[in-house]
């Protein structure tokens, strides 16, 4: 029996190293975010849960609130709009100089006012934009297709008998399922899915029988990653392939692997619905391209482009952003490709009379390190959506972040500094070595500054202490009494 035997020599050693060995795990893990660009996806709580961000939490049982009142509108500041850049130098310049951020450090502040004269207080040179690509990226298909656009999945009669071919309409959100009525009540934006679809398209074929699943995703054409991405992002599951059919950005069950053929994992969950719906599914699932006169089944279209760019912005999501560059290319020049939306974007930006001197775009989510743009260049698209011609170009704006509350900056500055929460609304950029802010901060005085800040040659241990330092820059722009005077 002695092989049987353990000695039990009390809690001390094991009490004395857990909270040590709990710390260095958890260190380890933001390290390993930080290091490998994972961010939320293996670590979610490195960002907001977007079921739990504040709006969707509901209170604890037994707790009564008061009533809602409309608020008191304070009147408005004083202000002319213009900025003071000497007010702006005095609060940004000391904080930029912060060794934590490097050797190449950009920043651009400006009014709102498009086309008007900015100011910069460092060189506003090229940097790696990491996902301030976003801003880009949406604005540019906020332009062409307008904020009430929808995406349409549709389901087509295929060319043999009892064939029914999904057809991929790029819609971002599509679902593989009905959301629960609890995550329905909360989503933003509503979803819709391929199992409800199906259930039409039974009901359109009378409701049972034999049928054979195809589908068609040659909407987007090209490649399904960027010739700028390196080579381990889709192996090693940091980004989903980009195809026009996709349910849950590509994720599988788990939410977190992706699936190496979005568009095939797609049909087949569209293939079981049908099955729930009590028809029976013939033969292997096969990618078809259906002619354009196939008659329609069912259809099912997606939220608002309005709705979806609020949502790429306020969490970054990346396939998101992919798939509306793509629509970008469709729109310009009648591809879907990631180097078609690139160019789409670029010549978007031209058409608003926007210099892109140096511009190099490689994808619409900015996971690309070839991926090249000035801070004059962000800030002038920054201006022209948050700007009175804006218009259209709104939700590129409603979507940004807002400091210490919402979506990407919902746990930067909670407990940093105090003056931007609430007033910052800004789009994160990070990448290994890279940390940017670009958005609009409202000054002690009212007045509302465009801005870019970003340093993209930081030491890999000053990850985090650069991090705060752009967030220190933030907020001096709102602790700023910056208004030009007369």
């Amino acid at each position: 029996m002695r092989g049987d035997v353990r000695h039990y020599t009390g809690p001390g050693r094991v009490a004395h190293w857990l909270p040590v060995l709990l710390v260095l795990a958890l260190l380890g893990g933001s390290v390993a975010a930080y290091r490998y660009d994972l961010g939320p996806r293996y670590l979610p709580w490195l960002s907001a849960d977007p079921e739990t961000e504040p709006a969707a939490v509901a209170p604890p049982p037994g707790l009564d609130l008061p009533e809602w009142t409309a608020p008191v509108i304070a009147p408005a500041l004083p202000t002319t709009g213009r900025i003071d850049p000497v007010a702006v130098a005095a609060a940004l310049g000391p904080l930029l100089d912060d060794p934590d951020l490097g050797k190449h450090v950009v920043a651009a502040v400006g009014d709102l006012t498009f086309g008007s004269e900015w100011t910069s207080v460092e060189k506003p040179d090229t940097y790696l934009p990491a996902s301030t690509t976003k801003l880009l990226t949406v604005a540019a298909a906020l332009e062409h297709l307008g904020p009430e656009a929808r995406f349409t999945t549709r389901v087509v009669s295929g060319t043999s008998p009892r064939e029914v071919v999904l057809v991929g309409g790029g819609d971002p959100y599509l679902a593989s399922k009905p959301l629960t009525p609890d995550g329905a009540a909360t989503a933003f934006p509503p979803r819709v899915d391929v199992v409800t679809l199906a259930r039409e398209a039974a009901e359109a074929l009378g409701g049972s029988g034999r049928v054979r699943v195809s589908y068609d995703d040659g909407l987007f054409t090209g490649p399904t990653a960027s010739a700028g991405w390196r080579s381990d992002y889709v192996p090693d599951d940091i980004v989903s392939p980009i195809t026009a059919l996709m349910v849950d950005g590509g994720r599988e069950a788990d939410g977190y692997a992706r699936a190496d053929d979005p568009s095939l994992q797609a049909a087949r969950a569209f293939a079981d619905g049908l099955a729930q719906a009590g028809m029976k599914v013939r033969g292997k699932v096969a990618r078809v391209v259906v002619p354009p006169d196939a008659a329609e089944l069912a259809a099912v279209e997606s939220a608002r482009l309005g709705d979806i760019a609020e949502r790429v912005l306020d969490v970054s999501d990346n396939e998101g952003a992919e798939v509306l560059g793509h629509h970008v290319g469709l729109a310009t020049s009648g591809t879907g490709s990631f180097a078609a939306g690139a160019a789409g974007v670029g010549t978007t930006l031209q058409g608003w009379g926007i210099d892109t001197s140096g511009l190099r775009l490689y994808d619409g989510s900015g996971l690309s390190r070839q991926n090249r743009v000035s801070a004059a260049t962000v800030l002038a698209v920054l201006r022209r959506v948050a700007g009175s011609e804006g218009g259209p170009l709104r939700s590129a704006v409603t979507g940004l972040p807002v400091a210490a509350f919402t979506g990407s900056l919902t746990y930067r500055f909670d407990e940093g500094p105090k003056a931007a929460r609430g007033v910052v609304r800004a789009k994160t950029g990070t990448l290994t070595g890279v940390h940017a802010l670009a958005g609009l901060a409202t000054g002690r005085d009212g007045v509302v500054m465009a801005f870019v800040v970003a340093a993209d040659k930081v030491a890999e241990a000053d990850g985090l202490d650069a991090q705060e330092a752009i967030d220190q820059a933030a907020a001096a722009l709102a602790a700023c009494r910056c208004a030009a005077s007369g």
